[in-house]
């Protein structure tokens, strides 16, 4: 394991998004002070979790089935069964997945994340999205950037505020992607909900002293300029399916998409 910054200690007396999101799936890995951001969410949240994570397993199971087998999973959280690497390495056990998250209890779960197969390589390093860099350069030294890469950014660009440039950040990321990669993405909307129910996930989160900036579909669309957006381009959650039977129909506060990077 690698890390560009020193380990901070668990701080369990305020909450994080990672610890949060595993409320809402049920997940056991958080604390009262993560509980109670969640209780002040509207039921959607539980729904929009569980769509998120739905979308992921199934953008990644397709994407190994296409042939790919380099993977960079950034924003990781907490691990939940099943884990990316197990889903791509089911298709093919010589995928090779580096894991990247900031929170040190996503650290204290790495061995779980880095059970691999045999033939496979998993790993791990603690470091944050706003060092793309840093990232990228421990990520050649698992992945070869010679072949394409998958880089999955799920649920985290939301946390990323205006002021510290979320655009550069991915565009830093895509470009030092070979061509043919693919970008795996999703992001938190507003779009489809009432104004009180806004209002309600707002101020949770902000008592929680969590930074959060839901976008419009067309900040979201910004993200994915000079990419190929792969069918059924960007869409809600239970929309982006492939060979699987539709999802159930349901209001998603969450974009998605997979994109080439031509």
């Amino acid at each position: 394991m690698t890390s560009s910054a020193p380990k901070p200690r668990i701080d369990t007396s305020k909450p994080h998004p990672a610890r949060v999101y595993d409320w809402l799936l049920g997940g056991k890995d958080n604390y009262l002070v993560d509980q109670a951001v969640g209780d002040k969410l509207p039921e959607d949240s539980k729904a929009a979790a569980r769509q998120n994570r739905a979308f992921m397993q199934r953008a990644v199971a397709w994407a190994a089935r296409e042939g790919f087998d380099q993977f960079l999973d950034i924003g990781t959280g907490i691990p939940t069964q099943p884990n990316l690497h197990q889903i791509v390495q089911r298709v093919n056990p010589a995928a090779r997945i580096v894991y990247t998250d900031y929170d040190p209890i996503v650290l204290r779960h790495a061995e779980a994340l880095l059970i691999s197969t045999p033939e496979g390589t998993t790993d791990y390093i603690q470091a944050d999205v706003r060092e793309p860099g840093a990232i990228v350069e421990h990520a050649r030294t698992i992945l070869d950037f010679d072949r394409p890469v998958v880089l999955s950014l799920i649920a985290l660009m939301h946390f990323v505020q205006d002021e510290e440039d979320p655009y550069g950040i991915v565009r830093t990321l895509v470009d030092a992607l070979p061509s043919g990669s693919l970008l795996i993405f999703s992001h938190g909307t507003t779009d489809f909900h009432p104004a009180e129910m806004v209002a309600t996930i707002k101020e949770a989160y902000k008592k929680g002293t969590i930074p959060l900036r839901f976008r419009t579909r067309e900040e979201t669309e910004r993200f994915f300029a000079g990419l190929d957006l792969v069918e059924p381009g960007l869409v809600t959650a239970p929309h982006w399916y492939k060979e699987e039977p539709a999802p159930e129909e349901e209001r998603s506060g969450i974009y998605a998409a997979v994109a080439r990077v031509p």
